[in-house]
């Protein structure tokens, strides 16, 4: 398989899309930035871009303890093939789960408190040696996303780039056809948004991708983008080009 990121994708949109990750990998015009990808069903063409860009990239991997084991197998299977040296898989830690979960049942009664423990500060400890971090998010994902820009910034401060927000799902399609990269194992299953095994479930024809995620809940996000219930979206405080 090859990592020269040089196909589908309008030329225009690809050639963005590499330009910022060049502009954060390489000339670090964002200061220190990590990748997070959930490894779930559209995280192998983000993934590619960014081994073609900079194998050595760090990729941040929140194990919950709640995953499918096949998107376990995926995140190693996946690593492998792209060559990725530096994916960290954080896990929430054990006193914090005893604590607060010690049945593994929190996501019954508080699917939020369950995010929270589990996601929400596993990665906001990981993040905290970085000033930013590349998210796999598109606007085509839920209305929750519809009007994310490729650079923005958190409510923490740290800038949050999205460099697939204007991909399309023929977009993403095609890329992947085009370098043969191997599709979660539980999207053929209908699955087209995976989380935590116990708060996902197959997608019927029509629904919006992320249906499938807190089904019979009015949740559609896990927690990571929101800030006191809301989803805080922030111009940039660096321009980008500024070294």
């Amino acid at each position: 398989m090859t990592t020269d990121a040089t196909a589908p994708a309008p030329p225009d949109t690809q050639g963005a899309t590499l330009d910022l990750l060049r502009e954060a990998l390489i000339d670090r015009r964002f200061g220190d930035v990590a990748a997070v990808s959930s490894f779930g069903a559209e995280s192998a063409v983000l993934l590619h871009l960014i081994a073609s860009v900079d194998r050595t990239a760090p990729v941040l991997f929140i194990d919950t303890g709640m995953l499918f084991a096949e998107t376990l197998a995926y995140r190693d299977e996946l690593a492998s093939r792209l060559g990725l040296t530096d994916v960290r898989t954080i896990r929430p830690a054990r006193e914090a789960v005893r604590v607060t979960d010690i049945w593994g049942r929190l996501h019954l009664t508080d699917p939020d408190a369950c995010c929270d423990l589990r996601k929400t500060q596993v990665l906001d400890a990981a993040l905290e040696g970085f000033d930013g971090w590349i998210t796999g998010r598109k606007r085509h994902q839920a209305l929750t996303r519809s009007d994310i820009e490729p650079v923005e910034q958190a409510a923490n401060g740290k800038t949050k780039l999205n460099p697939l927000a204007l991909w399309s799902p023929d977009d993403l399609a095609a890329y992947a056809e085009a370098f043969d990269l191997p599709p979660h194992p539980l999207v053929g299953q209908g699955y087209p948004s995976i989380g935590c095994a116990v708060c996902t479930s197959p997608v019927k024809p029509g629904e919006d991708a992320r249906a499938g995620r807190w089904r019979g809940r009015d949740k559609t996000e896990c927690g990571i983008h929101i800030v006191d219930g809301a989803i805080v979206r922030l111009a940039p405080s660096l321009k980008r080009g500024t070294p």
